[in-house]
Parts: C-alpha cells; structure tokens; sequence
C-alpha cells in the first residue's frame, strides 16, 4: 500500500448570514425585580467563549482569500473552524495545540476542553428548530474499512460535534466518492452535489462538513418589481446586465465616513440577518483593510432605521479553494507536512493531510 493519505473536505451554501441569537443578551424584563445584592444572572453561553476567535479568523481567512484571487469570494467560517477543531481531537499534543492557536485560539486563556464545550454549544445553538427559518450543520467521517478507529475518538467526535462514523471501501475509489457525495447531496436536500473532487486509492479518510441555510426575507421582494436586466458596475469600466431586485422598506443603515463605505443590514425571518457593505468607488482595500471585530462592532452600534429605495442583484454563487494553498498563510502550516500527529484517530502511524479543499454552493438570493 502506498501512502496514507487524509482528506479534510467542507462543504456549505452558507454566506454572509449572522444568528443574532448568538450576540443577544438574556432578557432580565421577564425575570421580575429581585432583592437589592441578589441579582439573578444566566451563565454565559458556552459558545461565547469561541465566537469572538471564530470572528478574528473569518476576517483573517476572507483576507488572504481576497489577496490571493481577487472576485468573488464566497466560505463558512462556521464549517471551516468547526472542521479543524473536529479535527484537532484526533491529533496529539503538540499537533492539537497547532491546530486550535492556528485558528487563534490562547490556549493559556481557554483551555482545550473549553475550547470544544464551546464548539458544541454554538452547533446545539444552531441547531435550535425554527418555525421560520432552516439551517443545517453537521460533520461526518468516513473510514476506510481496513482502519480500526479509536472508541474514544468516535464518542469524543460524537458527543462534542454531533459528528458520525461510516466505514467505506477507499480502494473503490469511484464508487465511495459517489456515495460520499450522494450523502451531502442527501443532508442538504439536494442543494450542494459533487461537492468531493476525485481521489486516490491511497486515500483512507475523509472528514466532511456541511452547512444548509434557508430563509426568507422579513420584507420579501416582490417577483413583480423585479427588473429583468439592469446595470450592475463590477468596476470603472465593466458593467454587466444582471436581474436587479427592487424594493421601498425600512431596514437599518449607515454611512462610514472614516472608511467611505454604506452598510446596510438586510433581515431574515427568524434570528438571522446579511451585513451588505458597499464600498465608495476605489476604496474596496481600504474597507478591506479595517475589516476587524471591532468594525463590525461599531456599524452594529451605528446602524439606524431607514426607509430606502433598494436596489439589490439577485445573485447566484459557488465555487472551490484549496486551503492547503490558504491554510498555511494563516498560522495552520504545520497541520500538512509529515510531522502532523493524527494517531488519535486510529492510534495507527501518523496521516498525512493531502488535500483541503472546500466547495460551496448557492443558489441565490431568492425572493
């Protein structure tokens, strides 16, 4: 048998969507009064903890992602981070500890453990049903049949991430991709397909994520309203002929003077909402380059009710990036060479991370 081989995959058609869930403090109105020194607080939620390090490193990957090809630039920081950590478990120390301070995590101030209890709080948060809206995480492993995967590991993944263990025959290459590929297509009703690019028979493991979002707009455009052809500006000089949404509602809107940029905030039905940020002509990198939590914080602070004449493309996007190419300007270098521990997981010899590629799809952005 040649090399092992190991292959981290993501999928997900989820974009600029934000859960407000996850930043809204508890409602202490419905608590009634309590006695003077014996306030009642809830516990923080655990995914507080890891939300704002999830923030650091979307801002940190969409950067090296604009910087190495320019255009449309479309990934779930949610079902990447999520991945690594998963991930992570199955490594050994010093591996581990690679992979989580690669993501931004101090571990002197955030133990590992914690690390983890966070994951699995945001994913149950996620998770919560709502009547109107649907988002779908989930993570699977699929092992070659020759392997014998650690007990611990499996309840870790299981228990932590939600995650399930299949066994697959990786020497029918062809035939497993399919099924692997059938399985995501199966999980996201129908939504993201041939999202695993071909292998090789050396191939033994592949760790897959998926992420399914849909909603509708609290104030829906109208089909009727929607203009068949308008003049979308890519740049100075290319314009292209797109379907142009059109609507008169109030949402919540700001103009950056300091970045020369407009910000508008665009909600779902549901506890869910798009940032849209559209920078003054010539000023893309300059937005790009104060992108940090702390932006993101003041346009949440600065964001007033608005009545706007909004003019908005229907758009459609996918694509593929081969972050074993990104990974590694962002701190994860040491996860893919040959030095990498992941014997956790089968307690065999050391895997070697061959390809982490991560593909996305969607279909657009609806009425």
């Amino acid at each position: 048998m040649g090399p092992a081989w190991l292959w981290l995959l993501g999928t997900g058609i989820l974009a600029s969507v934000h859960c407000q869930s996850l930043l809204a403090h508890g409602d202490k109105s419905l608590q009634g009064p309590q006695p003077p020194g014996h306030q009642l607080s809830e516990p923080a939620p655990a995914y507080r903890r890891i939300t704002p390090t999830i923030t650091k490193f979307a801002l940190r990957l969409y950067k090296e992602l604009a910087a190495d090809d320019p255009g449309n630039i479309f990934f779930s920081p949610v079902s990447i981070s999520t991945t690594l950590a998963l991930l992570s478990l199955g490594a050994q120390a010093d591996t581990s500890a690679l992979i989580l301070e690669g993501l931004g995590f101090n571990l002197t101030e955030t133990p590992e453990a914690n690390i983890h209890q966070g994951f699995r709080s945001l994913l149950h948060t996620l998770a919560l049903p709502s009547p109107k809206l649907e988002l779908k995480v989930g993570n699977s492993l699929f092992l070659d049949k020759r392997l014998k995967p650690r007990q611990h590991y499996l309840d870790s993944i299981k228990e932590l991430y939600g995650a399930f263990a299949f066994s697959a025959n990786f020497t029918d290459s062809v035939t497993t991709r399919r099924q692997i590929n059938d399985y995501v297509r199966r999980q996201t009703y129908g939504q993201v397909v041939d999202c695993l690019p071909e292998f090789s028979q050396d191939t033994l493991m592949v760790l897959a994520n998926y992420i399914f979002f849909k909603a509708k707009w609290k104030h829906p455009f109208s089909r009727y309203q929607t203009q068949k052809q308008e003049s979308f500006f890519v740049d100075d000089r290319t314009s292209l002929q797109v379907p142009m949404m059109h609507q008169k509602e109030m949402h919540r809107f700001l103009y950056d003077q300091e970045l020369a940029c407009t910000v508008l905030q665009i909600e779902y039905r549901g506890n869910a909402l798009a940032l849209l940020v559209l920078p003054d002509p010539g000023k893309m990198k300059q937005v790009e380059a104060a992108l940090q939590p702390e932006t993101l914080r003041k346009w949440g602070q600065l964001l007033l009710p608005s009545l706007l004449d909004l003019h908005l493309p229907r758009l459609s996007i996918s694509g593929t990036y081969n972050l074993e190419d990104i990974l590694p300007q962002i701190g994860l270098t040491d996860i893919l060479n040959l030095e990498a521990d992941f014997s956790g997981v089968t307690g065999q010899l050391n895997k070697t991370i061959s390809r982490v590629p991560s593909i996305l799809q969607d279909r657009n952005t609806g009425f």
